[in-house]
């Protein structure tokens, strides 16, 4: 009898690098080669464990003294807007989605250079060429989307003008944000939260039980606001739970909070090839 065997990547961790979140700490990532045609696969069974794409690599953070940040996912189902959402929702009715294929164009990386040039000038993206931009939204070895919102054109403007992109993957339990950008320009819009609120539209119609947001972390001001959506759980203690009180999960700095990397890499569940 012939037994399919699981797939049995092989996971590597990278060098210590300054953290984004947190001052005074060092990050580093757990991570493995996403390609094959096992791919997507793996991709939604590693997801489901805290794992995030990047191009064509699935990566988790496995700092050495720190476990602070959590992997964050909307429960669509339970989800509802807040007074303040509503009117984001409302404000944002004139606007237009158009979902595409994972394919850049040189009005996204425009709008991508005006949205780092203004809220991230000095983060590890700012230097990013067209090339790179390309690889972003291109190098994808699993079902993936670009999602395209467009305003009318004001006065002096010629067609319907770029205002939001999220490049986002498909999961066979939800949507995954892997990256967005706006225009800054547009600020009473909202536009960050906009997408995502969006984004739980189209999982709701789509029959989608998640919208996976990427990490939250506790102390971060640069994460913060994805405390502010309901039904959000995250992925603590290697099970996804309710949030509650966002000030109830204190950031872990201890180093003993921090498991070695092979009985971390030990407590992954695999998929097999059936």
């Amino acid at each position: 009898m012939r037994h399919s065997l699981p797939l049995t990547p092989q996971f590597y961790v990278t060098a210590p690098q300054a953290c984004p979140y947190l001052p005074g700490r060092m990050e580093r990532k757990l991570f493995t080669a996403l390609q094959g045609e096992h791919a997507q696969k793996l991709n939604d069974t590693l997801s489901k464990q805290g794992f995030r794409r990047s191009q064509n690599v699935l990566y988790r953070p496995s700092c050495a003294e720190c476990s602070a940040c959590l992997s964050a996912r909307i429960r669509v189902a339970d989800f509802q807007p807040s007074r303040t959402q509503k009117r984001i929702l409302k404000r944002g009715a004139m606007l237009r989605r158009n979902a595409t294929s994972p394919w850049a164009t040189e009005d996204q990386f425009t709008l991508f250079r005006r949205y780092l040039d203004d809220r991230h000038a000095d983060g590890g993206m700012a230097d990013m060429d067209i090339f790179e931009f390309a690889a972003m939204i291109e190098e994808t070895p699993i079902k993936s989307r670009v999602i395209e919102y467009t305003r009318s054109a004001d006065d002096g403007e010629r067609g319907r003008q770029l205002s939001a992109v999220c490049l986002t993957d498909v999961f066979d339990d939800g949507l995954s944000m892997v990256y967005s950008f706006y225009d800054p320009a547009l600020t009473d819009m909202s536009l960050g939260t906009y997408v995502i609120l969006d984004h739980v539209a189209i999982a709701r119609e789509a029959g989608l039980p998640y919208v996976y947001l990427g990490y939250w972390v506790p102390g971060s001001r640069k994460m913060g606001y994805k405390a502010g959506f309901s039904a959000l759980e995250i992925y603590k203690g290697g099970e996804w739970v309710a949030m509650g009180n966002p000030a109830s999960h204190a950031a872990d700095l201890h180093p003993l909070s921090v498991d070695p990397i092979a009985e971390q890499v030990a407590r992954i569940s695999l998929p097999d090839t059936r």
